[in-house]
């Protein structure tokens, strides 16, 4: 069995393109994630505040982020994708946030197989509705966790192909010399 973060290619047209292993459907209620060890996906949690996953959410296989964690990708498509699946995704733009004291990036990126979203190349060229729920879902669903986040404008597509080649870089880094023990428990 192929492992989602370690085994699975991330593409050929990298930064632009990539596949993004897909942890949590759009729509969702429930936090799934990566199970770093077995490379399944587990439940986190069910989310304490009346939100739902705006995109479906996933990964970017052989990244490593500065959260310590594989990069976070929302793919935005018009159907729901089932968790474990690859899809292909285009970066059109750059989300950061601050959580837990850590920054945490997550790439904005449409399915290029979906005729509704694939023809997207920045995040500006999208309704501007679609961008203030993509927000706002980030801005509210810890609240009543009582945990604080921080969310940064999206910023263009050009700023997630630097943070997409970082993240490689780090992975490839952290495989040679080894990940930090807390990054893969």
């Amino acid at each position: 069995m192929a492992h989602a973060w370690h085994d699975i290619c991330p593409g050929e047209h990298l930064p632009q393109e990539f596949y993004t292993v897909i942890e949590i459907p759009l729509g969702s209620n429930v936090k799934y994630e990566l199970d770093k060890p077995s490379g399944l996906i587990k439940m986190d949690r069910v989310l304490h505040s009346a939100v739902y996953y705006p995109a479906n959410y996933g990964l970017i296989p052989q990244t490593f982020a500065e959260d310590d964690d594989p990069l976070d990708v929302l793919v935005l498509c018009q159907a729901s994708v089932s968790p474990l699946t690859l899809v292909q995704a285009r970066a059109i733009g750059l989300m950061t946030m601050i959580d837990a004291g850590k920054r945490d990036h997550k790439i904005i990126a449409v399915a290029t197989d979906d005729p509704e979203f694939n023809r997207y190349h920045q995040a500006a060229e999208l309704p501007p509705h679609r961008l203030l729920m993509v927000r706002r879902f980030f801005q509210d669903y810890k609240q009543l966790e009582n945990k604080a986040v921080e969310v940064d404008e999206i910023q263009p597509a050009e700023k997630a192909f630097l943070i997409i080649q970082d993240a490689l870089q780090r992975y490839s880094t952290m495989r040679q010399h080894g990940f930090p023990a807390e990054s893969v428990a």
